[in-house]
């Protein structure tokens, strides 16, 4: 037995650690190679967003899904990396890759201020509180215009570095592996976490809280553990929003990209995390497919969604187990 294996508890029906290893590193290994075949800055522009979307949404995916948490101020720990980078950077003058990191402790420390509040509510009121919180976020940058541009937000955000790099001329080569770098340290720290004893005892409460309590788990601490763990790689993520793209607004508060992130948590599939990295994949290469439809790209979207879940309430990662399912019963099946 290894340290791992302790670390690690078995449950009936996982894929065991060993497979899933070798299924994260294939996977990954596949999107480094990607460039080859898209060399175009647009195509590469469209992948760098697919990351930094399915890191939001595998994040949000630890505290709804697996926490059972209703964190409407999810976003708002993206929106809050966005405006501390910025912020860091471009006034305070830090260099970029401190702000980066900063960011995402500064999130951390917000999402568990966010916490106390909600310790002891459920349902619609962990909503409100969390909803709240968000616009009070964004209300606060409106109103401090001097430091954060207000409504017209901040331009000319200094972006990363790597060595003496042109990043500017590479065709987004670098930006598209450090994002991808994030996506992959941000899966792995999520799939470990929830492989954890500190992953059951969260679970054990979204499903059985009254027991879970019973058996000597803290509700507050979990929640607050949660929270916080699913805001680091959140922070990040928009820190590295607002250096990619070399501005920060209030956009990011909006409803607009909260609805986009929560369907890309749905229709992956809840409690899963590779759920919502495969549903950021297929959202976004859909939308921009449809970029020709013009008003009716939302709402063929919306059927998309729609159909899956009515056919796949498990999401996305319920096609392909089904999928997964068949195609092994039909391998065994004798001649």
């Amino acid at each position: 037995m290894t340290l791992l294996d302790i670390a690690i508890p078995s449950a009936p029906g996982r894929v065991t650690w060993n497979r899933e290893a070798i299924g994260f590193v294939a996977g990954f290994l596949v999107l480094a190679l990607l460039p080859l075949v898209f060399g175009d800055s647009y195509s590469r522009h469209v992948l760098i967003m697919i990351f930094i979307y399915a890191v939001v949404a595998s994040n949000w995916d630890l505290s709804l899904g697996y926490g059972g948490v209703f964190n409407f101020g999810h976003l708002a720990l993206f929106g809050i990396g966005v405006y501390a980078y910025s912020l860091l950077a471009k006034v305070a003058g830090v260099d970029p890759w401190i702000a980066l990191f900063s960011s995402g402790v500064i999130a951390t420390l917000a999402a568990v201020l966010v916490t106390i509040p909600i310790l002891r509510l459920k349902g619609i009121y962990i909503i409100l509180v969390t909803f709240g919180f968000a616009q009070l976020v964004m209300q606060v940058i409106i109103s401090q215009s001097d430091l954060t541009g207000g409504t017209q937000g901040l331009v000319r955000v200094p972006g990363l570095y790597v060595f003496e790099h042109n990043m500017i001329r590479d065709g987004k080569l670098a930006y598209f592996y450090i994002a991808l770098a994030l996506l992959v340290a941000s899966t792995l720290f999520l799939r470990l976490f929830v492989r954890s004893r500190a992953g059951a005892s969260i679970v054990a409460l979204r499903d059985n809280e009254e027991y879970a309590i019973s058996r000597g788990v803290s509700l507050a601490r979990q929640r607050m553990v949660t929270l916080a763990a699913s805001a680091f790689f959140t922070g990040i993520a928009g820190a590295f929003y607002a250096a990619y793209q070399r501005n920060a607004s209030i956009d990011v508060f909006g409803m607009s990209l909260a609805t986009i992130i929560l369907s890309m948590v749905l229709l992956g599939g809840t409690s899963t995390i590779y759920g919502a990295i495969i549903a950021s994949f297929v959202l976004t290469v859909f939308s921009e497919a449809m970029a020709d439809f013009g008003a009716w790209r939302p709402m063929i979207t919306a059927l998309l969604i729609i159909v899956i879940m009515l056919v796949y309430p498990s999401g996305l990662v319920g096609m392909i187990r089904a999928a997964w399912t068949w195609v092994a019963e039909r391998v065994k099946r004798p001649a």
